[in-house]
């Protein structure tokens, strides 16, 4: 018998609802942001509606979900095929250094090249230590990013949000 750790990777499943809600919980505080509830319950609902271009996925050890990803399908205008915008990976920091997080991360390259996508992207803090993972798989582009918050929906603001700025 092997001491190494079982770890598969499937679609999220209706079941998942309490194990997702307990890690996005737990990577909203590891990037120290909030978004209200209703934020929360619409992305769940999208995550499980077949005809929402999102994406969720799961990592399981041992039966039980240790890690997650939310993914945005879309277009591009400088590609062809279908793009993979990986928005949140997160594994339960009891379970770290099992391989979940670079099992999440190929899982979705996988997908990406039987779905025939065309290409894989993501963003990440600058100091996020999962950066020693991710630059195994490519380097990171010289490219900075720039975001603004617009009125939400209803009209009464910008779209509640408390992320952390990175000072220049």
């Amino acid at each position: 018998m092997s001491d190494t750790p079982t770890i598969t990777v499937r679609d999220l499943a209706a079941a998942d609802e309490q194990d997702w809600r307990r890690l996005w919980a737990g990577y909203l505080d590891f990037y120290e942001s909030t978004v209200p509830a209703s934020v929360t319950d619409s992305t769940w609902q999208r995550l499980l509606d077949p005809h929402q271009p999102l994406l969720g996925r799961v990592a399981e050890h041992d039966g039980t979900v240790i890690g997650i990803t939310n993914s945005v399908l879309h277009h591009s205008t400088w590609l062809t095929g279908q793009v993979c915008y990986l928005e949140d990976l997160f594994v339960d920091p009891a379970h770290r250094g099992l391989g979940a997080g670079r099992l999440l991360l190929q899982d979705l390259f996988d997908l990406a090249t039987a779905r025939g996508w065309a290409r894989v992207h993501w963003l990440t803090a600058h100091d996020n230590p999962a950066r020693r993972l991710y630059d195994t798989f490519v380097p990171a582009d010289r490219f900075i990013h720039y975001e603004r918050d617009l009125p939400a929906d209803d009209g009464t603001g910008p779209a509640p949000t408390d992320r952390p700025v990175i000072p220049a």
